[in-house]
């Protein structure tokens, strides 16, 4: 691997060292359309070659908002090749952060994947003087189609591309990222070719897969994580398929039947449910052994040998959980937020392993991850890359090095002095423990602990992931920053709730009536009880109210990688915050 350097030399890295017939792939009108790892590289330097027709310079910025599929990754090295940068943003953000992020970049030309993105940058085109075109990857009426770029390439000059791809460094500037944050307007992280290639890596010992293996994309290719993780398959050989939608990712998963998968705790969380709910419907004997395997799950630890109750329950239960996950998981990456250490557990016994890792935009963005290679510790977030330096500051903030920091914020050098001190350290704004065999244990975000009036200090993370252990709970924001004590909006879990108020001889309409209903109440309530036993007396939830509608990316409340934007949800309920408080 030592001959990539730059992004653009990883699909030559694939090409020159196990070519694929199927490098990447996207279906279109229900079909899967392929590209082996030869069309990916023509089809980049087509793209190359337009660009540079169209008058695209070096450092130049370019849009590209889509959804998952493999017209972005050949816009992506076809873009780069020539010293442009690309610029991926969410299609999920409005209309306002698209004007601030195309003007902030002053982005020269962009793609969109639909009509409606094409709709909401046409809303915004006439306030970024920089924009000059919109292409599409769908077909529009109207608009001009991307394949208009790799048309005008077929005559282009192939000697251009090379002297520019030959000029390009690997410490010159590829991408800007802009952050989406919990507050503030967003902030464009700078990475060299270097921060994506090197984290890519450093990753790869800790990927457990085989030239072959079959990976499936879902997660946002904008988002770095996944983005560096397309990377990371391609130096290994994975043949990587992009999900349709969310909403059939379980066909897609049956039909592949995937080797590797990255993964949000959200996705992890419902899975999980899902399986606990189809395990112990039917009742009788068969959810009687059913709920016997599954508790077998909660006394699992990596790395022993199985029992012979475990063997049993494999043959019963979980190899029947395995073969509806496609039957051949190798590795499930976990990132984004924090996994509950009991579903870590639960996925590792039934022998679908999933391992945490934890990293941010800023650093390419992983920085530590659990795996077989290093080892596996539940409610840790793994051992650091080799090519990373991490320390505990004495307030507890994680700090890190490395070739994978990114070069600073774009137009913000205030900012990138802010969390980037005089030595080279990254502040992460993450609290968190480092265990002396290298453990990583990320405990809550530096900006989010707050204290009560009477003085204590309140971690809301590390409740919020401990209360969400409930099947009763989908989602819980702790409060209380200067009160006298802590409390919390919950969202229950609607369907779960549902069902069981059918067992027990009532049913429940809508959502506004179950969060009226005392008997739902009454049995949060004791939830709430329960799981309070695991914290001190200072911290324990003393009220909380149920809410009717779960916290969204649509609705603002929610980052595009689920995190809180904890100060909108806190204006969208402030009654109910007044109601608690009162």
């Amino acid at each position: 691997m030592k001959n990539i350097t730059r992004i653009f030399d990883v699909p030559y890295y694939q090409l020159n060292n196990f070519p694929q017939e199927v490098c990447i792939a996207g279906k279109d009108t229900g079909s899967w359309v392929t590209y082996s790892t030869q069309e990916y590289v023509d089809q980049a330097n087509l793209i190359s070659k337009g660009l540079l027709k169209m008058g695209i310079k070096p450092g130049d910025k370019i849009a590209l908002i889509s959804n998952n599929r493999p017209e972005w990754n050949i816009m992506d090295i076809g873009i780069l090749q020539v010293g442009a940068i690309d610029v991926p943003v969410y299609p999920t953000i409005s209309e306002d952060d698209y004007k601030f992020i195309f003007n902030d970049a002053e982005i020269k030309i962009c793609i969109v994947s639909d009509a409606d993105l094409l709709k909401k940058i046409e809303n915004i085109k006439s306030s970024v003087p920089s924009l000059s075109e919109i292409y599409t990857f769908n077909k529009v009426d109207g608009a001009k189609h991307w394949t208009e770029i790799l048309e005008n390439g077929k005559d282009g000059n192939d000697e251009e591309v090379q002297k520019l791809k030959d000029g390009i460094k690997t410490t010159d500037l590829a991408t800007l990222i802009y952050t989406s944050g919990t507050t503030g307007t967003p902030k464009g992280v700078m990475l060299s070719h270097q921060n994506l290639v090197e984290n890519a890596k450093g990753s790869f010992p800790r990927l457990p897969v085989t030239k072959d293996s079959i990976g499936l994309s879902f997660l946002p290719i904008c988002h770095v994580y996944e983005r560096m993780i397309t990377y990371l398959y391609q130096i290994s050989g994975v043949s990587l398929y992009y999900a349709e939608s969310i909403d059939t990712l379980v066909d897609n998963i049956t039909e592949l039947r995937p080797h590797v998968f990255t993964a949000v705790p959200r996705l992890l969380e419902k899975v999980y449910d899902s399986v606990i709910t189809k395990g112990t419907a039917g009742g009788g004997v068969k959810a009687k052994i059913f709920s016997w395997a599954i508790g077998l799950t909660d006394t699992y630890e990596y790395g022993k040998h199985p029992s012979f109750q475990r063997k049993l329950a494999d043959k019963l239960v979980y190899s029947k959980i395995r073969e509806k996950l496609g039957g051949r998981i190798l590795a499930i990456a976990s990132g984004a937020a924090a996994l509950q250490p009991r579903l870590a557990r639960f996925y590792h016994a039934i022998g679908v392993p999933v391992f945490e890792g934890y990293g941010l935009t800023e650093t390419s963005p992983v920085v530590s991850v659990n795996a077989y290679a290093t080892g596996v510790q539940f409610g840790s977030v793994g051992k650091k890359l080799d090519n990373v330096e991490i320390k505990i500051e004495e307030d507890g903030e994680i700090c890190t090095m490395g070739p994978c920091l990114m070069m600073g914020y774009y137009k913000r050098q205030d900012l990138t002095d802010e969390v980037i001190d005089k030595d080279g350290w990254f502040h992460t704004g993450d609290i968190g423990t480092l265990s002396d065999d290298g453990y990583l244990k990320i405990t809550d975000r530096k900006k989010e602990i707050f204290k009560t009036s009477g003085g204590k200090y309140i971690a809301p993370q590390v409740m919020e992931n401990k209360f969400k252990e409930s099947r009763f709970i989908e989602q819980i924001m702790v409060i209380g920053e200067s009160q006298k004590m802590p409390a919390a909006f919950i969202v229950p879990a609607f369907e779960f709730v549902t069902a069981w108020a059918q067992e027990k001889g009532f049913s429940l309409n809508s959502n506004q009536e179950l969060i009226e209903n005392p008997k739902v109440i009454a049995r949060i309530q004791e939830e709430i009880e329960k799981y309070n036993a695991n914290f001190g007396n200072w911290e324990q939830i003393k009220k909380f109210e149920l809410l009717p509608a779960e916290f969204t990316v649509e609705s603002g409340e929610l980052t595009p990688t689920l995190k809180f934007k904890r100060k909108i949800i806190m204006a969208n309920y402030q009654s109910i915050f007044d109601k608690i408080y009162n």
